[in-house]
């Protein structure tokens, strides 16, 4: 990747939103996004003055409907959007509540097993996110 300056990468954040399955073993969200129509991890765009964390948590709240306990860090996301460097940082995120709502970015949720989530997401990148976090949650 060439090099840029901190001031031209875009900061987003976002979460492996999970939940305990009936059966034993965890379930993850993915949302499906009208504009791009792609399979992806909740997560959005910094706002100005706001922390990774807290994007994270208000991405997860906004595009889901759903309230969460942040765990540990996952790796970040580095890739380039329109020539621009993208760093996505994201977290391992326990569902604690909520009811999700079609909104204006997403349309569906569903949640999958791992290897169904692994299967349904669109991009590379979101399916190594996944895999670090079952390595996280099971070294």
């Amino acid at each position: 990747m060439a090099a840029h300056g901190g001031d031209d990468v875009i900061r987003a954040a976002g979460c492996v939103l999970w939940r305990r399955a009936a059966g034993g073993g965890v379930e993850l969200a993915v949302i499906h996004r009208r504009k791009h129509d792609d399979w992806s991890l909740p997560k959005g765009k910094l706002e100005p003055g706001e922390d990774s964390l807290t994007a994270a948590v208000r991405e997860v709240r906004e595009e889901t409907g759903m309230t969460c306990a942040p765990g540990p860090e996952l790796p970040t996301s580095r890739y380039e959007v329109a020539g621009r460097p993208k760093e996505v940082r994201y977290w391992s995120a326990e569902a604690t509540g909520g009811v999700f709502r079609r909104n204006h970015e997403v349309d569906d949720l569903l949640w999958l097993t791992p290897e169904a989530t692994l299967t349904r997401l669109t991009y590379e990148k979101d399916k190594e996110t996944i895999k670090a976090f079952l390595t996280a949650r099971h070294p």
